[in-house]
């Protein structure tokens, strides 16, 4: 429990100011198909529907409804549906990655541990709220994980595979156990069975105790077949919007939230070492990630050193590092977090916030003007509303599910669990 809220009033309510604008960007997403692309302006780009960002948005209108914003329990509706009908591979089972922008048929049949993690999330999600379909959605994107991702042997899972299942891709990724671990935590909240947490707090420890504390913290990314570490790959795109060469500080950032809340999920002895790795996941992140190049903001990767590899400014980094704090503040309530987060906030006002065309600028260049290097337009606002809404929430697996079982609090509530 924190001594101190590290929100101040005055900074809970303008979360909450900007969560509720995010929200009315994220309406304008709906397609007939499930949730597009957005542009700069906030328009459906013309492309195909990719399955992470609707699955990403369906949760977001989850969160909406979580917080009684109107006409976002129809549109969770609506991505749950748009993931179960226009999505789902009724041959081989499992969801296409992509779709036609009408939603008629399937542009990409690759099966990815990427987005069917977001498949878990958005049915765990829509649960919490009660949006119809979405236990059902839920319940099957589990087994299809169960079956096909998950790898017991390394109690991590696995990439992706064809359409049909028959070939699997020899690579595996930090950044699919990741999101998978969101999944896990949000599906066993709202299911209450322990093995999704469980299996979780494998891919926690594997991970973070193992792989980044043997690495002096700077997660390795890139894996063959068997988690054998592959430093150099993808070396010449240190930019890649998914699979960048080198260490991402955002990622440091964000799994120090993951394992805080594994931990706390889990708990006992055995999870003694989540918050040390946590907070030297977050120094790390901001001595090699912080302004190394001399102007304010996170680079997006580095390399094995520290050395800034790809010098863009992302918006999501900056979210998940206020995450990140409120994670560590949650557990010790140190002081030394409200400072760093009105930093970030200040820098974010300053350069993130669109607040002529809406959300946030996806991505930044090494002065901080808006730059389109790696992301093209304001694909998704899922990193942006869930830092918006931390002031309101305990420490927790599942932002959707607390916020379901709290209520909408007044702005400037501490989130004092």
């Amino acid at each position: 429990m924190a001594d101190a809220p590290l929100f101040t009033a005055e900074r809970a309510a303008e979360f909450a100011a900007e969560a509720d604008r995010l929200l009315d960007f994220t309406a304008g997403a709906k397609t007939t198909g499930g949730f597009g692309w957005l542009g700069d302006h906030g328009e459906v780009v013309e492309r195909d529907l990719e399955l992470w960002i609707t699955c990403r948005m369906t949760h977001v209108c989850a969160l909406g409804a979580a917080i009684g914003k109107p006409g976002f329990l129809e549109l969770t509706e609506h991505g749950i549906r748009s993931i179960a009908d226009n999505f789902h591979d009724e041959r081989h089972d499992g969801w296409y990655a992509a779709i036609s922008p009408d939603g008629s048929r399937p542009t990409d049949a690759t099966k990815a541990a990427y987005a069917h993690s977001f498949v878990i999330l958005a049915g765990s999600s829509g649960q919490a709220v009660g949006a119809a379909g979405a236990a059902d959605l839920l319940t099957h994107a589990l087994a299809v994980h169960d079956r096909f991702f998950w790898d017991e042997s390394q109690g991590m899972t696995r990439e992706s595979f064809s359409g049909d299942w028959r070939t699997e891709e020899d690579y595996r990724g930090i950044n699919a156990n990741m999101h998978t671990v969101e999944a896990y935590l949000a599906a066993g909240d709202v299911t209450g069975d322990q093995l999704w947490h469980e299996r979780a707090g494998r891919i926690v420890t594997r991970a973070i105790d193992q792989l980044a504390r043997a690495n002096s913290w700077r997660i390795p990314e890139h894996f063959t077949a068997d988690f054998t570490p592959l430093p150099d790959y993808n070396k010449d795109q240190p930019a890649h919007p998914f699979r960048p060469y080198g260490a991402t500080p955002g990622h440091a950032l964000e799994w120090a939230r993951l394992t805080l809340a594994a931990a706390q999920t889990l708990g006992g002895p055995a999870w003694d070492w989540a918050y040390d790795a946590a907070s030297a996941l977050v120094a790390g992140a901001i001595t090699d990630g912080w302004a190394p190049d001399g102007a304010d903001g996170f680079v997006y990767t580095t390399d094995w050193d520290g050395t800034p590899s790809s010098h863009a400014r992302m918006f999501w980094v900056l979210t998940e590092a206020i995450g990140a704090a409120w994670a560590l503040h949650h557990v010790d309530g140190s002081a030394q977090w409200r400072p760093l987060v009105e930093k970030w906030w200040a820098y974010a006002k300053a350069y993130l916030l669109d607040l002529d065309r809406g959300a946030w600028h996806s991505e930044l260049d090494a002065t901080n003007a808006p730059y389109a290097g790696t992301w093209v337009g304001k694909p998704d606002t899922y990193h942006a509303i869930q830092a918006m809404l931390l002031p309101r929430l305990p420490l927790t697996p599942s932002f959707t599910t607390a916020l379901a079982a709290r209520g909408a609090p007044e702005a400037g509530g501490t989130g004092s669990a």
